[in-house]
């Protein structure tokens, strides 16, 4: 018959038992690690992050993967992460507010931890309780929340407690910053009292200018798409309470890599500063 037909009987008993390439072969498995490492992560992991965590287990094989095959990979298997829009800043005042000064500029290097922190709040919807307040403080060196508060009501109670569980577990020494908005809560009195006692300098961003706030609008960014939105809606407070407890204390802190920190993360970072500087 192959004879007759004209086909070799090589090319026919491949016909009859096909076998993937080596390189489809590859690919089989690495999509399998690819959507292990992207459901693990609770679908929050684009390209970038899924090379970085997909390298770190070739490593023993002394495989690896770039990642434009990944990104290929990706939508083969019609998988992206979370999205969100983007931030649309207003244009920012061009009036200096001198009884407001903006220590930090942008400037958010730092040489070590418990030298300049950010604070904010956003804002967390629920069924029963309606919106409710989420307060944070980030250390810029490391990116951990080092302080944060969730309440059903947006006072300066809320950032005097996300404030005092910052310095609960801090020894603030030399010439600590503090960055925030000019929101009414961050300018007000009893706020600003309790930095003084702290020996805290108070930091402000210009009026409708979020860049001067960069690494704390990036990470409620990060938190609403990769926590809040996937969520219709929560049910009440305590079930926000609940998920944003994990997000902070059990992902972001502990294992949300950062490529700004050379994709560690930030509980991670922390641990190596401190030994450095005992080892010192």
């Amino acid at each position: 018959m192959c004879r007759i037909l004209g086909v070799s009987r090589a090319q026919y008993y491949r016909y009859r038992s096909p076998k993937p390439s080596k390189r489809r072969a590859e690919d089989a498995d690495l999509k399998q690690r690819i959507l292990r490492i992207f459901t693990e992560f609770k679908q929050r992991y684009g390209v970038m992050k899924i090379h970085h965590e997909l390298n770190l287990e070739l490593q023993p094989l002394q495989l690896r993967c770039s990642p434009r095959r990944i990104s290929r990979l990706m939508k083969e298997l019609d998988i992206h992460s979370v999205t969100v829009n983007k931030w649309k800043a207003a244009s920012a005042s061009k009036t200096k507010v001198e009884q407001h000064p903006n220590l930090l500029k942008q400037d958010f290097s730092t040489t070590g931890l418990n030298q300049k922190w950010t604070a904010d709040m956003t804002y967390i919807q629920t069924k029963r309780n309606g919106w409710c307040y989420l307060s944070t403080i980030m250390d810029l060196h490391s990116r951990r929340i080092i302080g944060y508060s969730f309440s059903k009501k947006m006072d300066t109670d809320l950032v005097l407690k996300t404030l005092e569980s910052a310095v609960k577990n801090r020894t603030i020494t030399g010439d600590l910053i503090i960055h925030t908005d000019l929101g009414a809560q961050y300018t007000s009195d009893d706020y600003n009292q309790r930095l003084t006692e702290l020996h805290i300098r108070h930091s402000y961003s210009r009026k409708g200018c979020p860049y001067d706030n960069a690494p704390m609008e990036s990470f409620h960014a990060s938190l609403k798409k990769e926590c809040v939105y996937p969520v219709p809606v929560f049910e009440d407070y305590e079930t926000a309470a609940a998920v944003l407890f994990v997000y902070v204390h059990a992902f972001y802190n502990r294992k949300r890599i950062h490529s700004s920190l050379g994709y560690q993360p930030p509980l991670q970072v922390e641990i190596a500063t401190l030994t450095s500087q005992m080892a010192a």
